[in-house]
Parts: structure tokens; sequence; C-alpha cells
């Protein structure tokens, strides 16, 4: 029970990576809070999770900050703290950059920046009055460190997120707040899968050429990254027990990556 007694919110967390988070948290003692843009969704979750005791759905787009503000509120007046962040929530659109829509452009930068720091605003305000402090958890990705092609928004919202980690990091060590980024390979998750017929058409290439010839090239084992992996490294960087750990990014690729 590494986390027995935490607080925390999952954005995204009604599907895919987020509700693994959500499901390893619960089993290792947090309760949480299944934060998604589909309020339906996210309550099925919770229940699924053992409802009130365990977990609560909050309508949480993290583009719209009354709706981030009043969400937090809501997990702050039901379990009565806020422990951890896992900004989670994302999209993914891929096209070449000569032919990017602007407007998709700036969704996905919503999305992934936008989102990050008004969620991160909203928990640091609770965090900063708890002598306790917190933990601040950003999912970034291989694309936090590496550029692919056809990605040029998300690259760059991902490596930003480094860059505001490590802001909130040094401003939140005074509080007892730390901040750090999980950047995962590929995990074959839905928001993978919409990306392999996309990308084979505009590769002009097969789909069982996009998953081994694009996303797992670089691996060392030719393997996807497992929602499993990605909730583990959540769980470490959400129990670790001091400042000595923060401002960090933790790349889980198999080796698709390597500092």
């Amino acid at each position: 029970m590494r986390l027995k007694g935490k607080v925390a919110i999952v954005t995204g967390a009604a599907s895919g990576i987020g509700k693994e988070i959500a499901v390893t948290y619960i089993r290792e003692g947090a309760k949480v809070a299944i934060a998604d843009l589909n309020l339906a969704a996210a309550e099925a979750t919770a229940a699924e999770l053992g409802g009130r005791e365990h977990a609560i759905a909050v309508a949480m787009n993290v583009t719209d900050e009354a709706q981030v503000d009043e969400g937090t509120q809501k997990v702050i007046d039901t379990y009565g703290s806020l422990d951890i962040l896992v900004s989670n929530a994302g999209i993914q659109i891929v096209e070449p950059v000569d032919q990017f829509e602007f407007a998709k452009w700036k969704l996905m930068l919503a999305i992934h920046l936008d989102g990050a720091f008004l969620t991160t605003r909203a928990a640091l305000r609770q965090m900063y009055k708890q002598p306790t402090g917190g933990s601040v958890i950003y999912m970034g990705s291989v694309h936090s460190k590496e550029a692919s092609m056809l990605k040029a928004p998300y690259v760059t919202a991902k490596h930003g997120l480094i860059g505001l980690s490590k802001v909130v990091a040094k401003e939140g060590a005074k509080h007892n707040v730390r901040a750090n980024v999980i950047c995962p390979g590929f995990v074959r998750t839905p928001l993978v899968d919409k990306q392999i017929p996309e990308q084979a058409k505009a590769l002009g290439i097969t789909e069982e050429e996009v998953i081994k010839n694009v996303m797992l090239k670089e691996t060392v084992d030719g393997e996807f990254t497992t929602v499993e992996d990605v909730a583990e490294a959540a769980v470490f960087f959400a129990g670790f027990p001091s400042n000595a750990l923060t401002g960090q990014s933790l790349i889980v690729s198999h080796g698709w990556f390597m500092e």
C-alpha cells in the first residue's frame, strides 16, 4: 500500500493509460478522481473501481479553466486533500507540417499544454496549503526527448511538459511539492491503434510496417510498452518520499530512447 491515505486526480482516466493508473493507485491505497471529458465513461469507471469509497467521477475538459477549478475543488471537498495530480489527458492528430491545420495545432497544444498548466495550477493551490505537499506527474512521451514525422504539435507539447515540470519542481520545493514526467514509448491503446492506419496512409506503407518499422523499430525487443509499465512508473513518482527525485523524466520505452 505505497499510496495509503493519498488522494489523486488522474485526467483522461476513463480509459487507456489513465484508467490503469487509477486502478493501480487504488490498489496501492489511494482514493482517485476519475477526471475525464466523457463524464458517463468516468462514472462507469468510478463505479467499476468501487464507487465513492475508492473513486469519484469528475467532468473535466482540461482546456476549460472554470471546469478544471471546479472539478479540483469537488475532489478536495469530497476527500479533504489532494496529494497527487497525474496530468494524462491527451489526443493525437498526425499530418505533415506543411498540411497541418492551424485549428488542429491549437487544439493539440491546448489539450496537452494548457491542460497541464490549468490542472497544475489548481492542484498547487491545494498542495501548497498542506504540510505534506504533493506530487505532480506529467504524462510525457519518448517524444518529450525525440521527434517523429507527422507529429509536430505533439512533439512540441511533449517537449514543453519537461520545461513545465522543471519550473514546478523549483517553485514547489519549498512547499514539499515534487514534479516529474513519465515518458512512455508506444503503448497499445485506442489512441495508438487510431494512428496505425493514419500513418500507413500518410507514409504509403502497410499497417504492419508502421508497427514494425516506425513504432517499434528503435526498441530493443520489438515490444509495445504496456499500460501496466506506465502505471508502475506513476506509483514510483507518486510514492517517492523526498525532494531528491524532482524535475526529472523517466523513459519507459523498451530502450527506444536511452539517456
